[in-house]
């Protein structure tokens, strides 16, 4: 890691230091707003882009080149995982992402793999592509899926609005989800702790769909996943950002993880959860993402505001409260993050 790296706004933040303004980065923000993103996606397939480290690391680079933003974050999918370990995963235009193979049985779930973080070199190595292109500029963030969010898709077989099908494993037959979260929470140690080794500055667990969890589901299937997984990361001088829908409810809970940062949706108020947070527990957020749709006066209006809201705090990284949708216009999302660098000091 280069100094310049460690002594970026981002990883200073990240882990509760001073900074002279609060770094920005936002969550989707190499994808399908931009038309760049599009020129890339109507000549490959989904998994081709993030199979190929190349076009990754291409795609990667569109909101660091168009945007100036304060930390890449390297395009994948938080189905790679899963797709390593046996499913048969495919991403159809307009459905998105589908298994073939569901897994609902303990025969399914037995004939999952855990010894395949060898299948995901990809992922390393675009990781290596990437910081070549970075050179010390700014930090890479990597990520993985976190397990609940990560069985969901390998449960329902696809995205889900209920979970119906995830939520009857956990109700009728806890032990097989156990089973299920278990092996890829191994998988997803190996494979964090190989792009860590491969060279990203900060790791992001995403957990997308853990606000479909009661509070003691939530701690029994996910909380207990997420915190083995930090636990098993090699994570000196590297930054755990710790994610998930329903952030706002389940801070307390994710604080005792010991992730470096805590990114909080947009039901919270970010100062109000700061300050229930350990002083060495970082927050990244919280903007709900549908006011860039708006006009660009209210747009820095609300911007300017969350940062009155968290003025004086260390451990403040600006982002979204989830990520940016494909048909936000492209000169708002620019003109935010001008508005983050330029005006807030």
């Amino acid at each position: 890691m280069t100094t310049n790296t460690k002594d970026s706004l981002f990883i200073r933040a990240a882990l509760s230091k001073p900074v002279d303004r609060p770094p920005v980065w936002m969550m989707r923000q190499a994808g399908r707003f931009m038309k760049e993103y599009w020129d890339i996606k109507n000549r490959y397939s989904f998994l081709e882009m993030c199979k190929t480290p190349e076009i990754a690391a291409d795609v990667t680079m569109l909101p660091v080149d168009l945007l100036g933003i304060d930390a890449a974050i390297l395009f994948s999918d938080i189905l790679v995982t899963a797709e390593a370990m046996g499913g048969q995963l495919s991403f159809t235009q307009g459905v998105g992402p589908q298994f073939a193979n569901p897994v609902r049985s303990k025969q399914d779930v037995d004939a999952l793999d855990t010894q395949v973080v060898h299948k995901l070199q990809y992922v390393a190595d675009a990781i290596k592509e990437v910081q070549q292109r970075l050179n010390g500029s700014i930090p890479l963030i990597g990520f993985a899926g976190a397990p609940f969010t990560v069985m969901s898709y390998l449960v329902e077989g696809k995205s889900s609005r209920d979970f119906k099908l995830t939520k009857l494993m956990l109700h009728n037959e806890p032990a097989l989800a156990h089973a299920l979260l278990s092996k890829i929470a191994d998988l997803t140690i190996d494979y964090l702790n190989m792009q860590i080794e491969a060279g990203v500055n900060a790791v992001q667990i995403f957990d997308s769909w853990a606000a479909a969890l009661a509070w003691d589901d939530y701690k029994e299937f996910s909380h207990a996943y997420i915190k083995r997984i930090i636990a098993g990361l090699n994570r000196q001088d590297i930054p755990i950002i710790s994610f998930c829908k329903g952030s706002s409810v389940f801070a307390p809970l994710m604080a005792e993880t010991k992730p470096d940062v805590i990114s909080v949706d947009w039901n919270a108020d970010l100062r109000t959860v700061k300050e229930s947070l350990p002083a060495n527990i970082a927050v990244q957020g919280n903007l709900d993402p549908h006011i860039l749709y708006a006009d660009k006066a209210v747009i820095r209006k609300r911007i300017v505001e969350l940062h009155e809201r968290m003025k004086g705090q260390n451990g403040f990284i600006f982002n979204l409260g989830h990520g940016i949708m494909p048909d936000i216009p492209f000169d708002n999302v620019k003109y935010a993050v001008e508005v983050i660098k330029n005006e807030l000091h």
